[in-house]
């Protein structure tokens, strides 16, 4: 392993929290913990705490905070919504809370679920979000529903899963449909409109198909101001968090892209999805369109469509749709390494504890180090793969399958 990512790797874990993981891609949103003491194997009878079965199909990750675990979940004809907590020391289910009733649910691929996006949790409330179906505030405590939005308007075409984040007082979630694609911050409180800003972008096309995305924005500190980067088909704008008002934007090609961005070495990197530039490493600042002057470098190779990649030090980890790991040099995009692994992957990898774990979709979960050489550590599997990507907390990883929550643990 080189030295420098291995450090860089301890030093930037060492600000998470491992008590907690209250979004969708972990306390920082980018797939990393500080968590020490996880397991390396496990299987159906080796290092299981807990299993849980869930009913209906949802692709949502799990969040947790304060020994509570939640997740969503829809019977497959998405005429009933559910928000589902989980006791993290247990496994028992403890509220199971229908939160809406569709009565025409729009399509939705069956690689998609009703309830793929991630909820977004904090002390005493859960968010979740159903894309155009509704978003909703529960409280944690009693299961309540405290407000709920189902006027926000947009056609998925094949599915929602753009997942909702907090910024200070605000809930703000990207949608970029087949008709309409716009960016919307409401209030935590009451569920209000604060700001909402229309996707100004030649898509170059009449067709919706091409102007759809399920990209998860990130808020990212850079040249003293904040920027919320939020991914669409075709281009990447970046907004004031707080008002909405466009910073910057960068061209790219693409479309349905997933991948939440990252932000280390002084960069942005962002997946642009299905074609275009694929990854690329974008300097923050600037104003309007940066394409020209703010790309470092772009890497079209075994770059995914779905999952999102890892930053550890200097160092870029991803695996493929089709299974084929990689790492990338972060500063300049240049491959260290590539290694099929196997398998075909939706969910995205997670790192902590000195160690990267991937899940599949065919239930095969390997575990490898986070070096410039490919070191497996291990191969694990599960009876049914994963479409969600997992969470760390504690000594433990929370890992969704098609029909089970598992907790895995020493």
């Amino acid at each position: 392993m080189r030295m420098t990512a291995f450090l860089a790797f301890l030093t930037v874990s060492s600000l998470v929290q491992a008590d907690d993981w209250p979004q969708f891609r972990g306390p920082r949103g980018d797939g990393q913990s500080s968590a020490t003491g996880l397991p390396v194997t496990w299987s159906e009878s080796e290092h299981i705490r807990w299993k849980t079965a869930i009913h209906g199909k949802g692709w949502s990750s799990p969040v947790i905070l304060n020994g509570q675990v939640w997740i969503t979940t829809a019977p497959e004809d998405g005429k009933q919504l559910f928000a589902v907590c989980v006791a993290a020391d247990s496994g028992k289910i403890v509220r199971d809370v229908r939160v809406f009733s569709i009565e025409k649910p729009a399509f939705c691929h069956t690689m998609n679920s009703y309830a793929t996006p991630t909820p977004a949790l904090e002390e005493g409330r859960v968010y979740v979000h159903f894309g155009s179906a509704g978003t909703a505030c529960l409280d944690t405590q009693s299961g309540q529903v405290l407000w709920t939005r189902q006027d926000l308007p947009c056609d998925h075409f094949r599915g929602p899963a753009s997942s909702p984040i907090l910024y200070r007082d605000l809930l703000i979630v990207n949608f970029d449909g087949f008709d309409y694609q716009y960016v919307v911050a409401l209030d935590k409180h009451s569920g209000r409109t604060v700001w909402k800003r229309d996707r100004d972008i030649d898509y170059r096309t009449p067709d919706g198909d091409g102007k759809k995305a399920y990209g998860t924005p990130q808020v990212v500190e850079a040249n003293g101001r904040a920027q919320l980067v939020s991914p669409a088909a075709v281009a990447t704008l970046a907004y004031d968090p707080l008002t909405g008002e466009e910073l910057w934007r960068v061209r790219h090609g693409g479309m349905n892209s997933s991948a939440r961005p990252l932000f280390g070495q002084g960069l942005i990197f962002i997946n642009t999805g299905a074609g275009g530039d694929r990854l690329l490493a974008v300097r923050p600042g600037g104003r309007g369109d940066v394409t020209e002057s703010h790309v470092a470098w772009k890497q079209a190779k075994t770059v995914p469509t779905r999952s999102s990649q890892l930053l550890i030090g200097d160092l870029i980890f991803m695996v493929d749709d089709a299974g084929v790991a990689s790492c990338l040099e972060a500063k300049t995009g240049h491959p260290v390494w590539q290694h099929r692994l196997g398998g075909k992957y939706s969910a995205s990898p997670v790192a902590a504890d000195g160690r990267i774990y991937f899940f599949s979709e065919d239930g095969e979960m390997p575990v490898i180090a986070p070096a410039a050489e490919f070191k497996s550590l291990a191969v694990n599997r599960l009876d049914e793969g994963c479409m969600a990507s997992p969470a760390i907390v504690g000594h433990a990883l929370y890992v969704r399958t098609r029909t089970h929550l598992y907790r895995i643990e020493n």
